[in-house]
């Protein structure tokens, strides 16, 4: 009987524990390491979008948050010629480029801030891993 009591107390506290990590998730995202401030965005000054000739769109794994968006986004952006839009729901980015940038670049580029490419579309060619 005694065990039974300590295992229910035990499991009442990883419930609660499970849904306070939760709950903090929800409020400032999976990376957001702990702040409630979210990641500021790169701003790009050109978004002239007949600037950018060349596009591809990346299927990208492991987002799962608005933050995990940002660092996706901020580090394209931060390439030279590029204009890139996230996309979560879709689990895409949409980068415009001002010159042709090589897909090894850009996969370099995402796996930096600890995501996967999955594949590469350009001009309707799908290009896999």
């Amino acid at each position: 009987m005694f065990i039974t009591v300590i295992i229910c107390i035990i499991l009442a506290a990883l419930v609660v524990l499970s849904i306070r990590h939760f709950l903090k998730n929800l409020r400032s995202g999976c990376c957001g390491s702990g702040s409630n401030t979210a990641t500021k965005r790169i701003r790009i000054q050109d978004r002239d979008l007949s600037h950018y000739p060349y596009e591809k769109i990346l299927d990208i794994n492991g987002m799962t948050c608005s933050n995990c968006v940002t660092h996706v986004q901020n580090a394209l952006n931060s390439l030279d010629g590029v204009f890139s839009k996230v996309d979560l729901g879709k689990k895409k980015a949409v980068v415009r480029m001002k010159s042709n940038l090589s897909d090894q670049l850009l996969r370099k580029t995402v796996a930096e801030t600890g995501y996967i490419v999955g594949s590469i579309i350009v001009s309707g060619q799908k290009q896999s891993m």
